[in-house]
């Protein structure tokens, strides 16, 4: 199954460690083993749609299977295919599959994750919790998702009920870490979590997870310095974890790689008649952590905006059809573009009926500005912007997916910032007029001039209710899920200043783009 994007131990489903059917049950006709083998093959291989014919044909003769039903619920979330996924579940559900709490589990994680039906995705998981109460998964992911609601009492209380359970169990401890409001050094949060540091045995997974919780509630204490090599440790341990030959960030490759975006965008696409479609996108993006989450609630407390989220359509276009990207874009003529938006539009009208604007928060479609006016012409990008090394600090404190490894290195996320910093320029340049830079330090200070001026850019009228942002009832499933919850504050504007020190060399190496920063909130 695909890891949730950008961050680490959101949803845990049981999927990665199912084994092929033949595995899972005995079998007796020849045949069948072959087909077995063959569905096997084709999905370890990668070949997905190849894989969901086997499963189907075998299952087309010998629909009793309940554990290739549950396979190919797998390879069909895979494809993308999320209903016929949750239907191959049922079948296995409906067939007596074993360990039937896990297939609950899976079920959940698509209600979430890919549909945003956190209320079904809600009855899964008590499913799953009524056939096993002590299934750690289960209760996992059910604190995550009473925490993305903004339910920290409900979500404590879960959490508190895993380690009453499991002890050792370290993702659940951080995450409660993350929750428990910390003042004193002396904090019982803190005690646990540097106890739990202190043994011998605990994975570097887990280290890197207590870690970032130990930078969290020191920082909250005051202790910089302390909470500063907490958080280098986790990112130690974090790269301590990367898979075997994972080339976490290269320098090089990554300016290459935006040169050569540059080269494939040199001019501004052609404008092209508009379709008439239901749900029409804002494109939300910029550095993580520049306020990408708080600028997307302030457009979902207007009444004709829903809040998407980090949504995965476009990357995925990227890594798919359009690669190797790209240069795969001088072979997509208009017709395949006007395509391939409608998809995108049909998508989002599915999992937001009848919104008029649908935003899409994906911080790092800052690389993809010129796939997203070939595809849209008269999109309007909303450029999320913070002071560099507030940006930079934030970053290296959260944990991310390795497939961020720039976040793994002080100096390697000034790297990436001065990157990006390039590539918006380019943008800039071409798109200036349809580019809102929306700064997170001006909106602090001064919130209603900006978020005017961001709902002018948007085209809609204004609303009292986007000044109440931290009223909006969704899902927040990024590290900002509390932040945003919370009526607008200042404290994280400046806050690099704690840390002056340590970021000598980010600022050294940032140079004018520290300079031209605008001056930060006290």
């Amino acid at each position: 199954m695909r890891p949730p994007p950008r961050r680490r131990f959101r949803w845990i489903d049981e999927s990665g460690i199912a084994q092929a059917a033949e595995a899972r049950a005995p079998v007796t006709d020849a045949l069948q083993r072959a087909l077995l083998r063959d569905a096997a093959r084709h999905e370890h291989a990668g070949r997905l749609s190849d894989a969901e014919k086997a499963y189907e044909h075998l299952l087309s003769r010998w629909p009793g299977l309940p554990d290739s039903w549950y396979n190919l619920a797998r390879v069909q979330r895979g494809l993308g295919k999320f209903d016929a996924a949750l239907a191959s579940y049922r079948q296995a559900l409906d067939r007596n599959v074993r360990d039937p709490e896990e297939v609950h589990l899976n079920r959940g994680v698509i209600f979430s994750d890919d549909l945003r039906r956190e209320d079904a995705a809600e009855r899964e998981l008590a499913a799953a919790l009524e056939l096993n109460p002590v299934y750690v998964p289960a209760l996992v992911n059910l604190a995550n998702l009473k925490s993305d609601l903004g339910r920290r009492d409900e979500a404590m209380a879960l959490y508190e009920r895993i380690l009453a359970i499991d002890p050792h169990c370290h993702a659940a401890l951080a995450r409660y870490a993350d929750l428990a409001p910390v003042s004193t050094p002396d904090d019982p949060v803190i005690v646990k979590l540097t106890d739990a540091l202190a043994g011998s045995q605990v994975a570097a997974a887990d280290r890197a997870a207590l870690g970032f919780a130990l930078g969290r509630a020191l920082d909250a204490t005051g202790d910089y310095g302390g909470a500063f090599r907490a958080y280098e440790d986790a990112n130690r341990a974090s790269r301590a974890c990367a898979p075997p030959g994972a080339v976490l960030y290269d320098r090089i490759r990554h300016e290459q790689f935006i040169d050569r975006i540059i080269a494939a965008f040199p001019n501004a696409a052609p404008q092209r008649p508009r379709g008439d479609h239901a749900a029409r996108p804002i494109f939300i993006c910029g550095m993580y952590r520049s306020g990408s989450t708080l600028t997307e609630q302030v457009l979902a407390g207007h009444s004709q905006v829903k809040a998407g989220g980090e949504l995965n359509f476009i990357p995925a276009l990227v890594a798919k059809e359009l690669s190797p990207f790209p240069e795969r874009m001088a072979e997509v003529a208009p017709l395949q573009q006007d395509e391939l938006a409608g998809r995108y539009l049909t998508g989002i009208a599915k999992l937001f009926p009848g919104a008029a604007h649908v935003t899409d928060k994906r911080p790092d479609n800052f690389l993809h500005i010129g796939l997203i006016k070939r595809l849209f012409p008269d999109a309007r990008i909303v450029h999320t912007t913070r002071d560099p090394q507030d940006t930079c600090l934030s970053v290296h404190f959260l944990h991310l997916d390795h497939s961020m490894g720039y976040a793994l290195d002080l100096m390697d996320t000034a790297h990436y910032y001065r990157e990006y910093r390039r590539l918006m320029a380019h943008w800039k340049a071409l798109y200036g007029a349809d580019i809102l830079d929306f700064d997170y330090d001006a909106f602090v200070q001064a919130p209603g001039p900006a978020v005017r001026r961001l709902l002018d850019f948007c085209g809609l009228g204004w609303e009292e209710g986007c000044m109440e942002f931290h009223r909006v009832a969704n899902a927040v499933k990024t590290a900002s899920v509390w932040q945003v919850r919370e009526p607008l504050y200042r404290r994280s504007s400046g806050r690099w200043r704690h840390y002056a020190r340590e970021l000598g060399p980010v600022r050294a190496y940032l140079g004018a783009l520290v300079a031209t920063a605008p001056p930060a909130g006290g």
